[in-house]
């Protein structure tokens, strides 16, 4: 359950990145990177 929990949340990671390099409106890349963080704590499985 758990592994596919972090396949999950590392699916959404990436294609968050992904839109962080395609999107042209700076708020937007802002709010994409505040998103980052804590999907990236939560792959890595960091409380």
């Amino acid at each position: 359950m758990t592994l596919i929990y972090r396949v999950l949340v590392a699916m959404v990671l990436i294609f968050t990145i992904w839109n962080l390099y395609e999107e042209e409106d700076m708020m937007k890349q802002a709010n994409n990177a505040l998103v980052i963080i804590p999907l990236l704590l939560r792959v890595l499985m960091i409380k």
